[in-house]
C-alpha cells in the first residue's frame, strides 16, 4: 500500500500573513513626520509641471491647433484633450518618483529597511506602506490638477470627478513596479535609467498627438504602455464617455497594481529575510 503526499499550495491569507505583521501604518506614519519636517516643497513643486505643460502646449499651441477629435467623437478643444493626459502623467510622475529615488535611498544608502525588517514589521508592511506614500503623493497631484483644469472648463462631464481616483490607480500600478525595480539598482547611475524609460513614454503615448498620427506598427506598440491605458481612460472620464476598452484599461492597471505588489514584497523578503 503506498501512500501519496499531497502538496497543498498556500492561499492570499497564508501569503499575507507570511509576509505581514498587519503594522503598516507604523511604515506610514514614518512617511507622515517625514513630509511634515522636510519635504513639503519637493512634493508641491512636482504639482507645477502639468500646470506648465497645460499652460504652453494646451493654452499656447493650441490656440493654432483649434479643436480635435475625443472618445466617442466628441469635438473638444486641444487644451480639453492634452488635459486628462498631463493628469494621468502627473499621477504616474508623482508616484515614480516617491517610490524609485525615495526607496533607493532608503534601501542602499540609510539601510532602512534593513531595519524595519529586524522588527515585527513583514516586507508586506514595507512595500504597502511605501507604495502608500507615492499614492498620497499623486492624490495631491491629481486634486490640485483636477480643480484647474475643471475651473478652466475643460472637463465636459461630472464623470471627470472619477479622475481623481483613477489617478490613484494608475499611481498605484506605478508606484509598485517602480518599488520592485529599484529593489534591482545599485548605483545612481542606474536610477537615470527611469527617466531613459519615463520620457519616451510621455512622448510617445498619445499625450500630446493623436495616436493616429504615428504608424500603424508604432500603434500596436503604443497600446502596450501603462500611460496610454491611462491616458486614454482620463480623457473618457473627462468627456463621460466610455465603452469596452473602459474595461480593458481599468483591468491593465488592476493587475499591474497586484502584480507589483506581490513583486515588490517578494523582493523585499528576498533582500533581507534569506
Amino acid at each position: 500500500m503506498t501512500t501519496k503526499l499531497i502538496r497543498i499550495r498556500p492561499g492570499v491569507g497564508a501569503w499575507m500573513a507570511a509576509n505581514s505583521s498587519g503594522n503598516a501604518g507604523a511604515v506610514i506614519g514614518r512617511g507622515f513626520k517625514v513630509i511634515r519636517n522636510q519635504n513639503w516643497m519637493i512634493i508641491v513643486s512636482g504639482f507645477f509641471e502639468p500646470v506648465f505643460y497645460l499652460l504652453s502646449m494646451g493654452i499656447g499651441l493650441g490656440a493654432l491647433i483649434g479643436t480635435v477629435t475625443g472618445p466617442g467623437g466628441h469635438q473638444i478643444s486641444y487644451a480639453a484633450y492634452i488635459a486628462p493626459a498631463l493628469l494621468a502623467t502627473s499621477a504616474m510622475n508623482g508616484a515614480i518618483y516617491d517610490s524609485t529615488w525615495n526607496v533607493f535611498f532608503k534601501l542602499r544608502f540609510a539601510k532602512l529597511y534593513e531595519g524595519m525588517l529586524a522588527t515585527s514589521l513583514g516586507p508586506l508592511d514595507v512595500a504597502a506602506g511605501e507604495i502608500f506614500m507615492a499614492l498620497f503623493r499623486g492624490f495631491l497631484y491629481a486634486v490640485g490638477f483636477t480643480v484647474v483644469i475643471a475651473s478652466m472648463g475643460l472637463t465636459t462631464s461630472w464623470w471627470a470627478l472619477a479622475m481623481i481616483p483613477v489617478a490613484l490607480l494608475i499611481a498605484l500600478g506605478f508606484a509598485a513596479i517602480g518599488m520592485a525595480l529599484t529593489s534591482y539598482f545599485t548605483t545612481f547611475q542606474q536610477m537615470d535609467w527611469i527617466n531613459i524609460a519615463l520620457l519616451p513614454m510621455f512622448m510617445f503615448s498619445a499625450t500630446l498627438f493623436p495616436i493616429e498620427a504615428f504608424p500603424e506598427v508604432m500603434q500596436w506598440f503604443i497600446m502596450t504602455l501603462p500611460l496610454w491605458h491611462g491616458v486614454e481612460l482620463m480623457r473618457q472620464l473627462s468627456v463621460g464617455h466610455w465603452d469596452a476598452s473602459t474595461a480593458v484599461h481599468l483591468t491593465y492597471f488592476v493587475a499591474m497594481s497586484v502584480l507589483g505588489v506581490a513583486f515588490a514584497t517578494r523582493r523585499l523578503r528576498t533582500l533581507f529575510l534569506r
